[in-house]
């Protein structure tokens, strides 16, 4: 793995309104699969991936999130607070990266996860990194690897792994696995204030420069409260 990536900033943040009711209690990266809440699960594939460090952003139900990092051991938390405003997932990794450093970093969803195959996909996505081929390298999941997702997939991925946008009104063979290796120099001359990711992935689409992993495993996306039984029966069936 490359050792010069040791840090990740989960998302956890969002307000969670397609999980209602199980959001109006609690924020949605808590909400519990198979025994353990989604935030739990991102943190046990850092830990698998020996990541030192992971940055978490809160805003929805800020104390509770705050309390349940609290008792994290490994890696490190270090919480970034936006309580004032909720900033989007680029917004609120821009707000981090002071914490995140001038090494390239890890970026995951809290509202999802995976089963890893024999391998840590963060350890494969680490190992395929070529920063001054890529400035972005997502975790890419194929239709048949995904639990609980029914949309149009998000991008064609080319014999190289270069990634472009699923052409509208189309199917795209791949959907982004809510994890990725990205570069701190991709936000700069950003918005202050909310944006979204995707801004800078569309951005290191247009210079090539934005790349593709295929999962070895299978993607969970734990989107609605229906979806849960979804992916606690993938589970249980990967580990009979």
């Amino acid at each position: 793995m490359n050792t010069q990536i040791t840090r990740a900033m989960i998302l956890a943040a969002g307000l969670g309104t397609r999980m209602r009711p199980l959001t109006l209690t609690r924020p949605k990266p808590l909400i519990e699969v198979a025994g353990q809440s989604l935030l739990a699960h991102n943190l046990s594939l850092l830990r698998k991936a020996n990541i030192k460090t992971a940055i978490v952003n809160a805003h929805y139900f800020a104390d509770q999130i705050r309390d349940f990092v609290a008792k994290i051991d490994q890696p490190q938390i270090i919480l970034s607070d936006e309580t004032e405003s909720l900033l989007d997932s680029g917004g609120g990794i821009k707000k981090a990266l002071p914490h995140l450093g001038r090494d390239s970093f890890f970026v995951l969803n809290a509202d999802s996860f995976w089963i890893d195959g024999p391998r840590s996909n963060l350890t494969r996505l680490a190992e395929a990194w070529k920063p001054d081929l890529m400035d972005g390298l997502l975790l890419m999941a194929s239709g048949h690897q995904v639990t609980g997702y029914e949309g149009l997939g998000d991008f064609i991925m080319d014999a190289d792994g270069r990634l472009t946008r699923r052409p509208e009104r189309h199917v795209a063979p791949f959907v982004y696995a809510g994890v990725g290796l990205i570069k701190p120099s991709l936000f700069d001359n950003t918005p202050d204030g909310p944006f979204s990711l995707n801004l800078l992935f569309n951005r290191a689409i247009a210079t090539g420069r934005l790349f593709g992993l295929r999962l070895d495993g299978e993607w969970l996306h734990v989107g609605t409260p229906e979806s849960i039984l979804a992916a606690e029966d993938r589970i249980a069936k990967s580990m009979s």
